[in-house]
């Protein structure tokens, strides 16, 4: 029963929620690993790390996802899903937790892909071997993209309220300041390639062009493939009358138009607007035949 309530929880939870739990989960579970098997984490988790060598990470190409899930140090993942949890929640105001995950994968990627070209090509990290980890350049996406899209909502910091622009133009310099002392410059690198895709994502936005929409496709597509038959979309079918009076369409029953309705409350307001009884009924139908 209580492993059926947290599946209830989890997925009835929305996306910002979604990732902190796996995030965090992975966090404990690498660790609860590697203390029973006497292995070091990293050589448990350097198969989801992206490297920085072309001869390696183009042997793991996912890498240039997972390793926005993959955290060493404790406070490392505590203040990425602080800053997850205070930008998610802001940008599930506005949009669904679908785009949501596109600018936090997009923004690993984009932040991987500052992160591989930066080493191969510049010469201050001839030198250098590096591996990148973390979720913060997929964080910092969100902080841009949000930053941009609403730059004057204020976002509550201890005592004071801090308008979300402020927050991101003070966040992004300062890693431009350290980047030439820090100790871990590919970090920093991924910070400003998710921040360079949070803003341009947000400003073609603003101007009618969905960037990440082919992205979401994928997502939809790869999320099909786990559904059952009964889980899908319903189709409009057509059916002969008793009679053989002919051929009446059957468009959505009344119960879809009000799974249509609950799915539309939640893209125009987020999942947190929704009651208790549209929670549970829009869970009910995706196991209803």
């Amino acid at each position: 029963m209580a492993a059926t309530g947290l599946t209830y929880k989890y997925k009835t939870a929305d996306m910002v929620m979604k990732l902190i739990i796996i995030n965090s989960l992975l966090f404990l579970a690498f660790r609860l690993v590697a203390f029973f098997m006497q292995i070091r984490i990293a050589d448990l988790t350097n198969w989801l790390t992206l490297p920085e060598n072309t001869s390696e990470f183009i042997t793991q190409p996912w890498a240039f996802i997972t390793y926005s899930f993959v955290h060493f140090g404790f406070f490392h993942i505590l203040f990425n899903m602080i800053w997850l949890y205070m930008f998610g929640r802001i940008i599930l105001n506005y949009f669904s937790g679908k785009r949501l995950l596109t600018i936090y994968l997009l923004g690993a990627i984009v932040g991987g892909l500052f992160f591989v070209f930066s080493y191969n090509v510049f010469p201050v990290f001839e030198n250098d071997r590096g591996f990148l980890l973390g979720a913060s350049g997929a964080v910092t996406a969100l902080m841009a993209f949000i930053a941009t899209y609403s730059p004057n909502t204020q976002l509550r910091i201890f005592m004071f309220n801090i308008k979300l622009w402020h927050i991101a133009v003070f966040l992004i310099v300062a890693d431009l300041v350290r980047i030439s002392t820090s100790d871990n410059p590919g970090g920093l690198l991924a910070h400003l390639g998710g921040a360079v895709f949070g803003y341009f994502y947000a400003v073609q936005l603003a101007k009618g062009k969905d960037i990440g929409k082919w992205f979401e496709n994928i997502l939809d597509w790869f999320a099909n493939l786990f559904k059952s038959r009964k889980q899908k979309p319903f189709k409009k079918v057509h059916r002969t009358d008793k009679k053989g009076a002919g051929i009446k369409d059957i468009d959505k029953t009344e119960h879809q138009r009000k799974v249509d309705a609950i799915l539309d409350k939640i893209g125009k307001s987020g999942y947190d607007s929704l009651s208790k009884a549209e929670k549970d009924y829009l869970f009910k139908a995706g196991k209803e035949d």
